[in-house]
């Protein structure tokens, strides 16, 4: 799976995400830091990549009619990135099976 994570969270994801062997990579070490959420959404899309967010407004993204866009949802409160990669660790083989299955949104919580 490809992933671009977004800028609320960390680039320490990217790399756990690699580390399980997916395609990833963080907004801010694309170069896509400084866009607007409609704009990085159309990127992900063209790069068949999931957005990891946050952000209540890729939902929003992803639940309109023509979207074809995924998301994995992140609805964890604030926390330390070690406690962000142990959710991510518990959840991520579900969230796997979900995309795999045709999820095109995901929730971790």
């Amino acid at each position: 799976m490809k992933f671009l994570v977004d800028n609320q969270l960390p680039p320490s994801l990217a790399g756990w995400l690699c580390d399980r062997g997916h395609d990833a990579v963080h907004a801010y070490d694309a170069g896509l830091a400084r866009l607007d959420d409609r704009t990085l959404w159309s990127h992900a899309v063209a790069d068949g990549r999931i957005i990891v967010s946050k952000d209540e407004d890729f939902l929003y993204l992803a639940n309109q009619p023509d979207a074809m866009g995924r998301l994995l949802w992140v609805r964890l409160g604030n926390c330390r990135n070690t406690q962000l990669l142990a959710a991510f660790a518990r959840a991520f083989e579900r969230v796997e099976a979900a995309f795999d299955a045709g999820e095109s949104v995901v929730e971790l919580s």
